[in-house]
């Protein structure tokens, strides 16, 4: 189990962090670092014995923060925003079906299991609908829960 990153790498963060509750000074579920923001590897740990962990300081927000490896991407790595990330909760704004066969109804709520950043016509994502797994566009899913400090 090598790290990616070393001391003093700068690194960019793929998902919004809200305090579990490991965070001090601030209340459970307040955003902590927003997704897109970048910081510096000042240790790499481990957790369970098979988790990388990444202390990583983020100067202007002046705060310092673990994140497992898959959170993190090289600075240099392109980056493309998404609305949405993995493990939220999601609702389909359209009928979804797949060979004739709905899947989805406008309403149904799933969850992201996959960002696709790098799909043609933008940002995709996989989530499953019940029990289907679906890829679906950005522009068909809408937020169960709106957050005041997110866009």
């Amino acid at each position: 189990m090598l790290p990616k990153f070393e001391f003093g790498d700068e690194v960019r963060i793929v998902r919004n962090v809200r305090n579990d509750g490991t965070y001090p000074g601030m209340p459970v579920g307040e955003l902590l670092i927003r997704r897109g923001s970048t910081g510096f590897v000042m240790n790499v740990g481990t957790f369970l014995q098979d988790q990388l962990i990444y202390t990583v300081n983020f100067l202007e927000q002046d705060k310092i923060v673990g994140f497992r490896e898959e959170e993190l991407i090289d600075i240099n790595e392109p980056w493309v925003p998404s609305k949405f990330e993995s493990r939220e909760k999601v609702r389909s704004k359209i009928t979804l079906a797949v060979g004739g066969e709905v899947r989805a109804k406008p309403g149904s709520e799933g969850e992201v299991l996959k960002v696709l950043r790098d799909e043609a016509g933008g940002v995709q994502y996989q989530v499953i609908f019940h029990d289907r797994v679906l890829q679906v566009p950005e522009s068909v899913l809408e937020a169960t829960r709106v957050y005041d400090d997110e866009e």
